[in-house]
């Protein structure tokens, strides 16, 4: 499923096209993806102007004149295609072919944006993915959203904020940092990376990284940091491109290449002075990828 990297660089790749764009029609090709279709979803966005593009988690939101959005989730295999002037724009290394077939062609924007026309297609074989239309007043506390924690792109996540959620307790670093409510949009995949980066176990009690008094430990300190990081380099890098996520131009994410510690069972440990293995444990039914003799 694609993480937060992922969603946020089909944003950026959709927001020149769409935003600012008028939808001058659009064609809905099923009454459902992995929810129906909220009712009258094409009327009510027709000839409607977006005037901005967000993610929140892992979600796109696409705000409309009229005062809704367009809430979207990508699910295991959605992808947006953007096609101009009939052709499929795509430039750039790391490129290989999305998945065209029109019968997976579940959604249609027709938008023309400063007599510009263009196609924006929302592609998913697997149906996971979704739309829906909430109004923008009701959106903080909506069921998707209101429980969320800060992004961990901004200054909501600092040392001191982590150790008021850690201080009590007692679950594995892993879980705790996959919780929703803790971090949004904090994935597995940089989950595993920023805890490598720390020196980490994924096993440790996140308590521990309390002092007594409440504050932060070092370690806790540096993990912040390598979490915006690892953010960071991997929005940076489009990505990471494992079974599906595909860039809007077509590229691959490439974050994949750096990675440390997801994916990399029995390899050597890359941090300096460091003859470990990496191992993996599964973790509430997911997969950990650790070195154990540096990441305690």
């Amino acid at each position: 499923m694609p993480e937060l990297p992922e969603v946020e660089t089909v944003r950026r790749g959709l927001e020149p096209v769409m935003h600012g764009a008028r939808i001058i029609d659009a064609d809905q090709n099923r009454p459902d993806l992995r929810f129906p279709f909220s009712d009258n979803f094409v009327a009510r966005i027709k000839n409607r102007k977006i005037t901005d593009i967000k993610r929140r988690s892992k979600y796109l939101i696409f705000v409309l004149d009229n005062e809704l959005t367009i809430v979207s989730h990508l699910g295991m295999s959605g992808s947006f295609r953007i096609i101009q002037d009939e052709a499929t724009d795509q430039p750039g290394d790391f490129t290989y072919e999305k998945s065209k077939d029109s019968k997976h062609d579940h959604f249609v924007f027709y938008l023309d944006k400063s007599g510009e026309r263009a196609r924006v297609i929302y592609n998913d074989p697997r149906r996971f993915g979704f739309m829906l239309l909430i109004p923008l007043n009701e959106l903080d506390e909506h069921a998707y959203f209101k429980d969320l924690g800060p992004e961990p792109t901004g200054n909501g996540v600092s040392a001191e904020y982590l150790a008021h959620k850690l201080g009590s307790k007692k679950a594995p670093m892993k879980s705790v940092l996959l919780d929703q409510r803790i971090i949004a949009g904090l994935g597995n995949i940089y989950v595993c990376e920023a805890l490598w980066r720390a020196r980490i176990s994924p096993e440790r009690a996140a308590s521990t990284l309390v002092t007594k008094s409440g504050k932060p430990t070092a370690k806790l300190s540096a993990l912040t940091t390598h979490i915006h990081d690892v953010i960071g380099d991997a929005i940076r890098a489009g990505g990471s491109t494992l079974n599906d996520h595909i860039q809007i131009d077509g590229k691959m994410g490439y974050f994949q290449h750096q990675f440390n510690a997801y994916g990399q069972e029995g390899e050597h440990c890359q941090h300096e002075n460091c003859n470990g293995v990496i191992a993996r444990i599964t973790q509430s039914g997911r997969s950990s990828f650790y070195c154990p003799k540096c990441q305690t």
